[in-house]
């Protein structure tokens, strides 16, 4: 239900700002950043929600320190480490992809790993201000850049037929 609020202003700011900015750009433009806003929001949603109704508890919990042992849980064989790591590479393979596609001078490889990580480093410096109950682990920050990198690499495979499928967008 406290997702339900965050959604809500996620929608707000879409249709209020982004669409207003994006839509004059022509019909592409508005698709390919408007898939990456929904995106983003369901990131948000797995990693950090509720927000809004947790900012008033952001220092009312104990602050764990960041596990800065990479794969310690697989080394440990602790917790289900396998699904964990699959899951952070999957979640930023579609940031990998998009990231390109918005702006042309972020289709170099650096690039996507550079706000990859800048992603990964945000959302797991902000997940235990906002739950208590989650630990940054640098073994997500290298997953998911990870996953990025295999997003880049698909969209490099299929650059030719998106541009095609983007170009038929744009002309209608």
């Amino acid at each position: 239900m406290k997702e339900l609020i965050d959604f809500g202003m996620l929608a707000i700011i879409y249709f209020l700002i982004f669409r207003k900015k994006w839509k004059p750009k022509g019909k592409d433009i508005l698709l390919i950043n408007t898939v990456m806003y929904v995106y983003l929001s369901f990131v948000l949603y797995f990693t950090l929600m509720p927000v809004l109704t947790s900012l008033p508890y952001i220092f009312n919990h104990p602050h764990l320190p960041m596990n800065l042992v990479p794969f310690i849980d697989l080394l440990n064989g602790r917790g289900d480490f396998i699904s964990q790591i699959a899951l952070n590479v999957l979640m930023t393979v579609p940031f990998g992809f998009l990231l390109p596609l918005i702006k042309k001078e972020n289709a170099r490889l650096s690039k996507v790993i550079f706000y990859t990580f800048l992603l990964s480093l945000a959302i797991e410096m902000l997940q235990p201000l906002i739950d208590g109950f989650r630990i940054s682990d640098v073994t997500d920050i290298i997953t998911n850049v990870t996953g990025g990198i295999i997003g880049y690499s698909m969209y490099l495979i299929s650059k030719p037929l998106t541009v095609k499928v983007l170009s038929l967008i744009k002309s209608k």
